[in-house]
């Protein structure tokens, strides 16, 4: 026992002095730089005007000082994902995090050679994108040298350059990257020829609608912005207006670490972006001489060869980690078991671009000139939905390349007609504008079915290799159904569409769920009772429906194991329910919820709706994680430019603050609340007035 009792002391006092350790070397570490003159003078000739939901306004002499206010705005509100996003691009997340994800993010921002392409870029960069770029860059310096204790000066301080590496970082992530990587180095060897299905960004679904105001009841026409992002985390939409006195005023959402508004509106016009998947990335096995050298049509070439070095600060001290990096003509190459494998995507070396592109479009005063910022092809993926007064769009934007290749298989890394170099010029890819039917969709569908009509883009003039999406899921069906026929729109009929909870009878749950389920032989008595409640459904995902939760967890269980019958999966269905509620016939709204701090709110909607809601498990509940998230409906009126906006939570991260869930009981609601744009409209609906640094208490 006294042995006992002498080791459990010795460990306390060895687990006291590691962590007293770890407390000496934080407040051993470097503080940020004060903030220098010309920060100071930047921050004066910025405003910053939170509205009543906190929401930031700001107002800048210039662009640069506008991007500097947004910074600075944003930092206070999420300034831990800020420079976690930025240390991420520059891989050494490893100094912020200490897991396996961390890690696996700075091998490939090394392996990718993110840096390299963003300092070879650099020096062709536009003089007012470089303002824009170190105007935001000095604003997290700034925020970091007022705010010490936030801030790891290790990645300080912060560059225009690092926020364009920015977005070479993170558009691959979108494209599908990991994916990719993830079958490189996965257990079983990959072969030649066989089918390698590679999968984009996690976000699951997105809407974006325009009807012209010829459609409207109201001579108005109409915008839909609804990304289906994950309200938390590096993409999570954050909302602002940036305002300048040189032509710059946009209202909308961007992510952290992006300098501009991503997607929103201006006084001109607006767009909303869903995420299009496709065929953009080429696995290659590469066919090795030796463990130096690969065949490359009748050629042998020499692997080059790096290092990456990964910085892990496990809190004792920063482990230094080295891997051996490869590259082949196709790009970076990953060694798993005897095999290795090259990977190839579009848009390497165009952050910068794909950042002056958005810069672009945020300035655009007319569809000419919108357009000629889409040309720039510096953004790599992307439906895009347009409006302005007088016209409506749609582009299935992307660098698609063009391949001699078929299919979305393993390419031999010996054949040099399977490595390409080009991409489709913006005026070739998929397009509709101002179609007879007055209206344009995208809910992540095919851009085959872009409107209702002849306008379409056809199918036959693009190759199966480019590996264009060519299906409808639900959101896609009802559009067409809400939108389609001759009937005029109102307002209100806009809004209402926006939040459709509807399962159309072809969709996937019907289709592949619940019509084998129907049609179980032999149905147990307790199978007999849940069959009754599906069949009487009407397919419409409101908080007070019985059937739904009970559908949802069905369609679960058949995602989740590939071969499961579907007499299984509603056994597993009806078991997980009245395990957690004692029955089958539980409100949507009992099992699905919204929670934010000491909010706990029913949810509606689900997978795959216009008014979308994924979620996980916790406990009996299903919590929402991901899908409506920020919602902006706009209105180009003869009058001017209107806007309406809604987000999950609200404009900040901090729980103590009154901003962080305070739009979550109008969200559950489908209620907006006002965009005021001008200096006039904010005057009655201000919360705080301040330059950055000289921000006033609650």
């Amino acid at each position: 026992m006294r042995r006992s009792v002498r080791i459990l002391s010795l460990i306390a006092v060895v687990v006291a002095v590691l962590c007293a350790w770890c407390g000496v070397r934080r407040l051993l570490r470097a503080k940020p730089p004060p903030p220098t003159e010309a920060q100071i003078a930047q921050a004066n000739r910025v405003q910053i005007y939170r509205d009543t939901f906190g929401v930031p306004h700001i107002f800048g002499k210039s662009d640069a000082d506008a991007a500097f206010g947004l910074a600075y705005a944003h930092a206070e509100d999420d300034f831990a994902t800020i420079q976690g996003v930025l240390a991420a691009a520059r891989g050494k997340l490893g100094l912020l995090i200490l897991s396996k994800t961390a890690l696996g993010n700075d091998y490939y921002a090394q392996l990718a050679q993110l840096q390299e392409h963003a300092d070879a870029a650099w020096p062709a960069v536009p003089a007012d994108i470089k303002a824009v770029l170190d105007g935001y860059a000095a604003g997290i310096n700034y925020y970091a040298a007022l705010h010490p204790s936030e801030a790891d000066a290790r990645l300080l301080p912060v560059t225009g350059k690092d926020i364009a590496l920015g977005f070479e970082h993170k558009l691959p992530l979108m494209l599908g990257v990991p994916d990719a990587l993830q079958h490189m180095s996965g257990d079983a060897p990959l072969e030649v020829g066989k089918p390698l299905h590679i999968h984009g960004t996690s976000v699951t679904g997105s809407n974006a609608h325009a009807v012209a105001r010829a459609r409207s009841t109201d001579d108005i026409t109409r915008l839909n912005i609804n990304s289906h992002q994950p309200w938390e985390g590096p993409v999570a939409w954050y909302e602002a207006q940036v305002h300048s006195e040189e032509g710059w005023n946009m209202t909308g959402s961007l992510f952290p670490g992006a300098p501009m508004v991503l997607h929103g509106h201006n006084e001109h016009l607006g767009w909303a972006h869903t995420v299009n998947h496709f065929h953009a990335i080429d696995v290659y096995k590469l066919s090795m001489i030796d463990d130096a050298h690969y065949r490359y049509g009748v050629d042998s070439k020499a692997l080059e060869e790096g290092e990456a070095e990964l910085s892990v600060d496990i809190g004792l001290f920063v482990l230094k980690l080295h891997k051996t990096l490869y590259r082949s003509v196709q790009g970076p190459v990953m060694k798993s078991g005897k095999d290795f494998y090259a990977v190839r995507w579009p848009g390497q070396g165009r952050g910068a671009l794909a950042a002056e592109q958005w810069f672009r479009m945020n300035k655009a005063s007319n569809v000419s000139e919108w357009k000629a910022a889409m040309s720039l092809q510096g953004v790599p993926m992307f439906n895009t939905v347009y409006a302005d007064r007088d016209t409506i769009g749609y582009v299935y934007n992307g660098l698609i390349p063009e391949r001699s290749t078929e299919g979305e298989n393993v390419l031999a890394g010996d054949d040099p007609a399977a490595v390409w170099s080009e991409s489709l010029a913006f005026d070739d890819l998929p397009q509709v504008w101002n179609p007879a039917s007055g209206f344009v969709f995208n809910c992540n569908t095919t851009p085959f079915h872009a409107t209702e009509g002849p306008e379409n883009p056809d199918p036959d003039e693009y190759d199966d290799n480019l590996g264009i999406e060519t299906t409808l899921n639900n959101r896609g069906l009802r559009s067409l159904a809400l939108f389609g026929g001759s009937a005029k729109i109102s307002g209100v009929d806009f809004e209402r569409f926006k939040f459709d909870r509807t399962y159309s009878r072809d969709s996937k749950l019907f289709k592949d769920v619940l019509g084998p389920i129907e049609a179980l032989p032999d149905p147990t008595d307790k199978e007999k009772a849940a069959i009754a409640l599906l069949h009487a459904w009407r397919g419409v995902a409101n908080e007070e429906e019985l059937a739904p939760a009970l559908a949802f967890e069905a369609w679960r269980q058949i995602a989740k194991e590939k071969n499961l019958t579907p007499k299984d999966a509603l056994d597993r269905a009806i078991e997980t329910l009245e395990k957690g509620y004692g029955r089958i016939d539980v409100p949507l709204g009992e099992v699905q919820r919204l929670r934010r701090g000491k909010i706990d709110l029913p949810l509606g909607g689900g997978s795959d709706v216009l008014n979308a809601a994924d979620t996980h498990a916790d406990g009996a509940h299903r919590i929402g994680e991901q899908g409506d998230s920020y919602i902006l409906l706009v209105d180009f009126a003869a009058d001017g430019v209107h806007s309406r906006s809604i987000n999950v939570y609200g404009a900040s991260t901090h729980p103590d603050s009154p901003h962080y869930a305070d739009q979550s009981p109008l969200f559950v609601k489908h209620q907006f609340k006002p965009t005021w744009r001008t200096e006039a409209e904010l005057r009655g609906h201000m919360d705080r007035e301040y330059s950055p640094g000289r921000e006033p208490k609650h």
